[in-house]
């Protein structure tokens, strides 16, 4: 009996500690869910009464160096369903598939979709996004947001890049400047009932968006403009794959125009400027858009030929290796080691001082030069004019130059280095390069990007690019400068010569890889004036066909360039007596020379009062100035360009 007593007691105890653990541990959960959590689950019970819908915030504008709008928003608005919400499915599945020109199959599935919110088209015209509203459906949000747009189509494509489909950059400026243009989204917030339903008269919470910051660039349209025209209309009469141009201030590195034709519509940037004619994979689509999307004058390296000669020159010079008076001898080529390098005159150049071989664009000078200046003085002048590293401009994915090691450059190397062969460079490492040998000695960081605005208009940041004094001798500045003054003037670059301006510049002809294949690369590099540089640039002209040697195709397309934008950048020309006499405009009209030869113009201008120069010593007329039909006074010079093979 005790016995049992025991054990009920027992019972009971065991029962009680039991009950006791399970209140406490109850009364804790009870404690931690309505205190410790209690912040969580009040949030949580928000939201099960909340709608938020997110209102993009508006992009930064971009603008020119006159203030010119060239990227900037236009309102779309975003087409979007609450399923618990909708009153009438069939009504809202018709009319969404009428006014937005969707398949009914596809608007259907998005409208029958148990979620809290389902988006059935971005990217709406405002115009059908306000029709739609009037519709007054339950269920239905039409929200407003921001398309990228730009005013310009294709312009400057390259450059200022674009946006994706969430309005974030994915090229160009437009990524590079992300972070101030990107603005800040805002929201809307909705009461409703545990079934999903707004609740009548809820007031709504908005927080408002926050736009993003504009940018301001060095960028002239005008400038961009016309040099776009001045590089489709030679890559039209060329056949050339593509053209580039660069046009920038070598003093302080601001780029006013860069230039990668074709060019693609930045309003439509996932459309190929020329679709297969087979179907291809998402895969090989991607790719050709990412090659339609390179900006070659940053992205892409090539051979710079003669144009690099301007390098060795300077470092010639600055060291003291050569002199513009030492006197050279080209028999049309030069040994190097066990190797023959050809002067692109075959005939030879025979006897020249320097500074004549450098208006010839003579290799065996230059080869020359190169082994006077020796391996260890080339690479020290390489890296202080900056060849070795990135110019840094405000652009993404700059390519780096493919430079022989030191350690492995002999003779033949140095050789065919100092005459722009046997390795690769961009085209804007090149122009800024030369910038900073031209602008009297003061490295640059050649740069877009000038100063950040608030949404209202008012200048907040100043962007800022360190420079370096003294890298070159400011009397080597003023020799390199007079020489391819000269090159202009009298030498392969005489097709740039624009009257009333001193112009001076450097011609190149670089053959493609691999060689003899029959594919080059024609360029210019000019600056003016040549006393005082407040422009320069450089054009690259990729497989002309026909003739290609860049004194013939690539040197006038700069010096048109030239005679429009000096004007305008309010470089007055002065004329010598010579032009006034030469290019005054008269009642006599020029003829047309077009093809014949030197000895065929010389007949027809034997009866009348016009004098000839003629610049090249063989071959056809390949051009002329003043053009046919234009009038001249009787005793002006008439310039008549043969098509002599030089770079």
């Amino acid at each position: 009996m005790n016995r049992t007593k025991t054990y009920q007691r027992k019972k009971i105890v065991l029962f009680c500690l039991i009950t006791t653990v399970i209140l406490t541990a109850l009364t804790g959960r009870a404690w931690y869910l309505m205190v410790d959590q209690s912040e969580y689950y009040i949030e949580q019970a928000d939201q099960l009464h909340q709608r938020e819908r997110f209102i993009k915030g508006a992009r930064g504008n971009i603008y020119d160096a006159n203030g010119t709008l060239i990227a900037g928003n236009r309102t779309v608005c975003t087409i979007s369903v609450i399923h618990n919400q909708i009153t009438d499915e069939e009504a809202v599945i018709r009319i969404l598939s009428e006014e937005l020109e969707m398949d009914e199959a596809e608007v259907r599935e998005k409208v029958e979709k148990y979620s809290s919110r389902e988006i059935i088209k971005t990217n709406v015209d405002k115009e059908v996004g306000d029709k739609i509203r009037l519709y007054q459906m339950d269920g239905v949000k039409v929200d407003e947001d921001y398309k990228r747009y730009y005013p310009y189509g294709s312009l400057a494509s390259k450059v200022l890049g674009f946006t994706g489909s969430d309005n974030q950059g994915i090229i160009g400026l437009e990524v590079k400047y992300e972070e101030y243009l990107k603005g800040t989204d805002g929201m809307i917030l909705t009461l409703t009932d545990a079934r999903g339903v707004e609740i009548d008269q809820a007031a709504e919470e908005r927080i408002e968006p926050v736009a993003g910051s504009d940018l301001h660039i060095s960028m002239d349209v005008n400038m961009q403009q016309y040099a776009e025209q001045a590089a489709y209309k030679v890559m039209e009469e060329k056949g050339a794959n593509s053209v580039s141009v660069i046009i920038m201030n070598p003093q302080n590195g601001e780029i006013y125009a860069m230039v990668n034709v074709p060019e693609f519509d930045l309003n439509d940037p996932f459309t190929l400027l020329e679709e297969p004619e087979e179907e291809i994979s998402a895969e090989e689509r991607q790719n050709l858009l990412n090659q339609m999307w390179r900006n070659g004058c940053i992205n892409d390296t090539y051979e710079p030929g003669s144009t690099f000669k301007i390098i060795t020159m300077t470092a010639g010079l600055e060291t003291g290796a050569v002199s513009v008076s030492d006197n050279f001898y080209c028999p049309g080529y030069i040994i190097v080691g066990d190797r023959r390098i050809r002067c692109h005159k075959t005939a030879g150049h025979g006897a020249e001082t320097f500074v004549q071989g450098v208006m010839n664009s003579c290799n065996p000078v230059f080869i020359e030069t190169g082994l006077r200046l020796g391996v260890d003085r080339t690479y020290e002048y390489f890296s202080k004019l900056g060849l070795m590293n990135k110019t840094g401009i405000d652009l993404p994915g700059e390519a780096g130059t493919i430079m022989h090691k030191k350690e492995n450059v002999g003779e033949v190397e140095l050789a065919t280095v100092s005459f722009g062969q046997s390795f690769q460079i961009t085209p804007l490492r090149l122009i800024t390069t030369v910038s900073s040998i031209i602008n009297g000695g003061t490295r640059i960081i050649p740069h877009l990007g000038v100063s950040i605005h608030s949404p209202d208009g008012q200048q907040v940041t100043t962007l800022e690019y360190e420079t370096e004094e003294g890298i070159i001798q400011e009397e080597t500045s003023r020799q390199v400068r007079e020489i391819l003054e000269q090159v202009v003037s009298a030498g392969t670059g005489q097709r740039a010569y624009l009257p009333g301006y001193r112009v001076g510049g450097k011609t190149a002809t670089s053959e493609k890889l691999p060689r003899r294949n029959g594919k080059y690369i024609s360029s210019f590099l000019g600056f003016a004036p040549a006393d005082d540089p407040q422009v320069v640039a450089l054009i690259t002209i990729d497989e002309p066909e026909g003739i290609y040697y860049g004194g013939t195709v690539a040197a006038p397309v700069v010096s048109s360039i030239f005679e429009n934008i000096l004007p305008y950048l309010g470089v007055e020309p002065s004329y010598t007596e010579e032009e006034l006499a030469a290019y005054q405009i008269g009642a006599a009209q020029v003829p047309d020379f077009m093809g014949m030869t030197a000895q065929e113009a010389k007949e027809a201008l034997k009866d009348t009062e016009f004098q000839v120069r003629y610049l090249g010593e063989e071959g056809v007329v390949t051009d002329q100035f003043p053009l046919a039909g234009e009038s001249i006074q009787k005793t002006g010079t008439v310039i008549l360009y043969l098509s002599e093979p030089s770079d």
